[in-house]
């Protein structure tokens, strides 16, 4: 019991909700405690879904993680939309792209590389999976690009543009489950993989979907708690909202991935742990993004666009591009670990240091 554990941070649940009723002004506060709740609460979503993926496939596995991983993030986004803080919820998506890529693969790649010296993966599954990235940069880069180059007319036709290509966005993925797991499943196998005689039996589904449940449901309400003072927290310790919406916001939320992509990386089962990383940056940009999209037109003050910055639109290019790089060849090590965690610090360090840009 007195082992280190992600578990003893459950205290902050009821020290956020004192604070929130008790001190609504201590924004700080709030905020830290918040973020602190969030953590244990991602780490029972992982442990939902790791042992629910032993019912099922690899490549199912990784999926079901992803969801609800993502889960934190798509909460978080909507309280914030609902909010109208829209810098806040793009920079959030493009964080946990990034996040995703850059700091879950890079940290899976790094602790599994310490172990083996070489792990293999799938290698057709790595290259489906960077494609569907770089359909997900293109989605970014052309409504940008159409709001700089169309000059005082674009606004007239953003959230057209946006709506449609959300809708594009939604059908692409489906057609790439349906292509994963039912047509071609048969390309999607797990390479390696240590054996799981010695483990310990796996929750039974009926199990794992309460904790999902219950830990999706807490981690909403906290969520709430949380977007309310973020904006006065990013002022008190001196970070821009881009800032703390691309790393803050987005570790927070993308901490589910993780915990399960490290300790699955660490079985040498690679093949779950990209699936978590990439497939978790894949369900963000043509799943998430565009669904926010939609739904804004019902629970926000005004409907939401694609249009990201200059620099978001950048970092998620850069991040796809080496992404894709490291994982075309079926192979990785603990360098290549390390050289995703560098292009996310070098990241981090412009963010911080960038200030805050509100797309009209």
């Amino acid at each position: 019991m007195l082992k280190p554990s992600l578990d003893w941070l459950l205290i902050f649940i009821p020290i956020t909700a004192w604070l929130h009723f008790a001190m609504p002004d201590a924004h700080t506060q709030i905020f830290l405690c918040a973020c602190l709740a969030i953590l244990p609460l991602a780490g029972w979503l992982g442990k939902g879904t790791e042992n629910l993926a032993c019912h099922t496939g690899e490549a199912i596995g990784g999926l079901l993680n992803a969801t609800f991983g993502n889960a934190a993030e798509l909460i978080i986004a909507i309280a914030a939309m609902r909010s109208g803080l829209y810098d806040v919820v793009k920079a959030s998506l493009t964080g946990s792209i990034i996040g995703n890529v850059l700091l879950v693969a890079g940290l899976s790649m790094f602790t599994g590389g310490l172990k083996y010296k070489t792990q293999t993966f799938n290698r057709m599954a790595a290259q489906n999976q960077a494609t569907m990235l770089l359909l997900a940069a293109v989605s970014l880069i052309m409504p940008a690009a159409y709001h700089y180059l169309a000059g005082p007319a674009a606004a007239a036709h953003e959230g057209d543009i946006s709506m449609e290509i959300s809708i594009i966005l939604l059908i692409v993925y489906a057609a790439s489950l349906i292509f994963t797991l039912i047509t071609h499943k048969a390309l999607f196998g797990a390479e390696g993989g240590e054996a799981h005689g010695g483990e310990a039996q796996p929750w039974s589904v009926g199990k794992s979907v309460a904790v999902l449940a219950g830990a999706t449901a807490l981690i909403a309400w906290v969520s709430e708690i949380l977007v309310g003072s973020v904006e006065h927290a990013a002022h008190s310790f001196g970070m821009t909202s881009v800032f703390v919406g691309v790393i803050v916001v987005a570790i927070i939320g993308n901490a589910a991935e993780h915990s399960t992509a490290i300790l699955v990386a660490r079985k040498n089962r690679m093949d779950l742990a990209l699936g978590i990383a990439i497939g978790s940056s894949i369900q963000i940009a043509l799943f998430v993004a565009p669904v926010l999209v939609l739904m804004s037109y019902f629970l926000a003050p005004t409907p939401m666009n694609l249009v990201f910055t200059p620099a978001e639109v950048l970092a998620v290019t850069v991040s796809v591009l080496i992404c894709a790089q490291t994982a075309n060849d079926g192979e990785c090590n603990w360098m290549e670990g390390i050289q995703l965690l560098a292009v996310y610090a070098i990241l981090g360090v412009v963010f911080y240091f960038l200030p805050d840009a509100h797309v009209k």
